[in-house]
């Protein structure tokens, strides 16, 4: 029997939500076949696998997941779906491809929070190790729910009392002068990505109770100024749009048990001067202090709609070589 053999096989079912696994219209069936080679049907308590040796076999680990994280009373959407069918397909297995899934980082009430990518293992497991943890790469990677996810793990074991997340309110285009609103309102917009990331990992009326007793502060930047943070975790998110001095003022912030995650992506730098960008240089300056470690991330650790891992290697390959005519601003 040969790779290419064509082969039926059954996979119990019985027992499992069957809407979850198969979702509406058997669409997370539809998500497999479309990454691997393979016809599935449903047949009662079972499902009909048909297509070769290396496709059915990649096909069960994908849906042994699924089962399992449905017992274990983990939801999960069709980016999650692709992310672990892609996997699958690419390395034979989740787990392994994953470095570092099998290890929850946060437990939360609709299931739990784990590494979906090499790129966010790295940076659980840097933060481990390392009171500084730098975490460079493309937009849709993760950087900040999983940098959010650790603090927020953090804090509920107690290792540190408070989380501060800031960013830089820089325009992307727009000025905030134009926006309506008091100064509040204006910067607000730039901070919604974090509390985003909040509502998904802490109950609303426990963040409310946070956020107004300064447990979680939410704040613009130039707010840090002056500060010192003792048992707390930093958070800036955006670096790319930071100074040179505004990064080192950031840094020194930093007090008594007291940790940091820096992110950002520096091909999508808003400041005036893209080489002036803190986060551009701090690599240079800082990458041979102990307890300051720098995680890379690439378009192969996108975990949203499937095409963002394709546009930013389509753009990364215009700015390589652009068409003859075209200017760009990077």
């Amino acid at each position: 029997m040969t790779e290419t053999d064509i082969l039926r096989k059954g996979l119990s079912i019985k027992g499992v939500d069957q809407l979850q696994l198969l979702g509406l219209q058997d669409r997370n069936l539809k998500v497999i076949a479309e990454k691997i080679p393979v016809k599935i049907v449903v047949r009662g308590h079972e499902l009909m696998l048909t297509g070769n040796k290396a496709a059915i076999e990649s096909a069960e680990k994908v849906l042994a997941e699924l089962i399992a994280m449905i017992s274990r009373g983990q939801s999960f959407n069709e980016t999650d779906l692709e992310t672990i069918v892609e996997l699958v397909s690419q390395n034979g297995s989740y787990a392994q491809s994953s470095e570092g899934s099998n290890e929850v980082v946060l437990y939360k009430k609709n299931g739990f929070i784990k590494p979906k990518n090499k790129g966010q293992g790295a940076l659980f497991r840097a933060c481990s190790d390392n009171d500084v943890v730098f975490v460079v790469g493309p937009a849709g990677t993760g950087k900040t729910f999983m940098a959010v996810a650790i603090a927020v793990a953090a804090l509920r074991d107690r290792v540190i009392d408070r989380i501060v997340l800031t960013r830089p309110a820089v325009e992307a285009g727009e000025r905030l002068g134009y926006l309506p609103g008091d100064f509040r309102e204006k910067v607000d917009p730039y901070l919604r990505p974090l509390y985003d990331a909040l509502h998904e990992m802490i109950p609303a009326d426990k963040l409310k109770k946070y956020l107004e007793s300064g447990i979680v502060e939410i704040v613009p930047l130039a707010y840090m100024r002056g500060r010192t943070l003792n048992n707390a975790f930093a958070i800036l998110d955006e670096a790319q749009n930071t100074t040179f001095n505004q990064m080192k003022m950031f840094l020194t912030r930093l007090g008594t048990n007291s940790r940091a995650i820096i992110t950002g992506d520096i091909t999508q730098v808003d400041i005036p001067d893209s080489e002036s960008s803190g986060l551009i240089q701090v690599q240079s300056i800082l990458q041979n202090i102990e307890g300051i470690q720098f995680v890379y991330m690439t378009g192969e650790d996108v975990v949203r709609h499937k095409l963002v891992r394709d546009i930013i290697q389509a753009y990364d390959q215009y700015l390589q070589k652009p068409p003859k005519g075209a200017k760009t601003k990077q």
